[in-house]
């Protein structure tokens, strides 16, 4: 079950790649700016602002969960979904103002589309990277993936969070080149307030990873009042040259690009409503982590 497959991506490993979404999610993070990736279902994003309101083709089409209001946008009962409508509703909609999020895609299809680029990895030294949600919940078909793009020469990639059973990632490692492990904070009150996981499951993840020599960067997006200030900076930055022994580290700022899909999902959004404009912690973040022996990248 995938929710995106988006081709010339420079930002997710080495060169230019395919970056492959899996949809399901076993943390919740305030946030996230991709909340459609939280359930492993499909699901249904509204955008009244496109919405036609002499349109009735969606409503017509599943009464029991689409009605038609006053004011002319949608009221949707998400709940009253059934899988039937999804299958209904995919591309019915004349101005995309909604859309069915979620697709159940055959694993030589994805690769026929990966496999479009091949000279643009060859070229950039690029490949194949997936990432979610969380795609080691999709164990084989994380690992399958992995071992197709492997045996047709291209560098692999997988972006978690690490909330996971070990033996949900152990079928993929012999067919990853590089793991980008996302390290959110290392106290485990403020990660389970603000993500519900467990930072003690992460940190074992990790340590064992290590163990195992798995080539990785840790990725930290900086977030305002859960880890946007010098004490959490450097516990991360500690925890990952003391005990992981990685090289190199990313510092990924908030924004709020995605904020507008939580309406469109009907959820309600709890993070900050501003982007994080703080150059200063972002040299100090820069300078910690170089004077521990990492190399500091900041990704936009």
């Amino acid at each position: 079950m995938l929710f995106n497959l988006q081709r010339y991506s420079t930002h997710d490993g080495p060169g230019i790649r395919t970056v492959v979404f899996f949809k399901g999610c076993t943390l919740a993070c305030r946030w996230c700016q991709n909340p459609e990736s939280r359930s492993p279902q499909r699901q249904v994003l509204y955008d009244a602002r496109l919405c036609l309101s002499a349109c009735t083709l969606c409503a017509e089409r599943c009464p029991h969960a689409i009605a038609r209001q006053e004011d002319g946008t949608l009221a949707i009962e998400h709940e009253n979904l059934t899988e039937a409508d999804y299958d209904i509703l995919r591309g019915l909609c004349p101005s995309d103002a909604l859309n069915v999020c979620g697709e159940a895609i055959d694993l030589d299809a994805i690769m026929e589309q990966v496999l479009r680029d091949r000279p643009y990895y060859e070229r950039t030294g690029g490949g194949l990277t997936l990432s979610g949600g969380e795609p080691f919940l999709q164990a084989g078909n994380c690992a399958a993936l992995l071992a197709r793009a492997q045996a047709a020469g291209l560098h692999t990639a997988v972006e978690s969070c690490l909330q996971v059973r070990w033996s949900n990632i152990e079928p993929s490692l012999p067919h990853l080149d590089l793991l980008l492990a996302d390290l959110k904070h290392v106290d485990a009150k403020r990660f389970h307030a603000w993500t519900g996981g467990s930072v003690g499951h992460v940190l074992d993840n990790l340590r064992r990873l290590s163990r195992q020599r798995v080539a990785m960067t840790i990725r930290v997006p900086l977030i305002p009042d859960f880890n946007a200030d010098a004490d959490s900076i450097r516990s991360i930055v500690d925890f990952a040259a003391d005990e992981l022994g990685v090289k190199e580290i990313h510092f990924l700022p908030y924004h709020t690009l995605g904020v507008q899909k939580y309406a469109q999902l009907g959820m309600p959004y709890l993070a900050s409503r501003q982007a994080l404009d703080t150059p200063e912690l972002l040299a100090y973040a820069e300078s910690y982590a170089s004077s521990r022996g990492l190399a500091a990248i900041l990704r936009g």
